[in-house]
């Protein structure tokens, strides 16, 4: 299950599982940690996914071979280790649920627009990456009953803070960018400021849950429609 493979000249990717799961974000992001810890001036950058690891190496210092023969005692510790303990941070993130998609995602799920906000502000989400644009936090996993594929048309520019879904994910779009996932709300929190100490306050192994507020809680909190 678990195996290294070469992701270009200067990066290496770790695979950790086939399937996620609850409790693999958290455990990836502490394997983060260690190797971080362990073998850091070897390394550029560390990225977690939901099932993987990916090494960005200095190719002055080290390649993929010699990189992972380093890795393999540290992989066999973390693969051994029980699962964590903790929850990671909880994140209650307040949501304005008139987004541009709400009635069509309703229709299209059978459901009524009261029953997607109800089902999608009762789960609790695990941020298990962090990618596409910076601060952009995947998460999971979705009610099964609001699944539904990326919209077949991507739009040009969704506004920062638009709350979106598709598959099985959720996510907020921390700044104004190309997207096609289908827009059920937005958020007036700043999920990604680059001049803050961590720029991105949710980390990978953090969870989320959202509540529904009205348009004048989302004015008050700074939120632009």
């Amino acid at each position: 299950m678990m195996r290294l493979e070469p992701a270009g000249a200067e990066a290496l990717l770790i695979i950790l599982a086939e399937r996620p799961d609850a409790g693999l974000p958290l455990r990836i992001a502490a394997l983060a940690d260690r190797i971080h810890l362990e073998l850091g001036p070897l390394l550029i950058d560390l990225v977690p996914g939901w099932t993987t690891l990916l090494l960005h190496y200095d190719l002055l210092r080290t390649d993929h071979l010699q990189l992972g023969k380093r890795l393999l005692p540290l992989l066999e510790d973390w693969h051994a280790e029980p699962e964590p303990s903790r929850l990671g941070r909880l994140h209650e993130l307040p949501v304005w649920y008139a987004g541009e998609d709400l009635a069509e995602v309703a229709r299209a799920c059978a459901l009524s627009e009261a029953e997607v906000i109800a089902l999608h502000s009762g789960t609790e989400y695990r941020v298990g990456a962090i990618g596409f644009v910076p601060g952009f936090a995947y998460l999971g996993e979705l009610d099964a009953r609001l699944a539904l594929p990326r919209r077949a048309s991507p739009r040009t520019r969704v506004p920062a803070g638009s709350l979106a879904i598709a598959e099985r994910q959720t996510a907020i779009y921390p700044q104004a960018s190309p997207g096609g996932w289908h827009l059920l709300g937005r958020c007036p929190r700043r999920l990604f400021d680059a001049r803050a100490e961590p720029p991105c306050p949710l980390a990978v192994g953090d969870r989320v849950r959202f509540f529904a507020i009205d348009e004048a809680a989302f004015r008050a909190e700074g939120g632009v429609p």
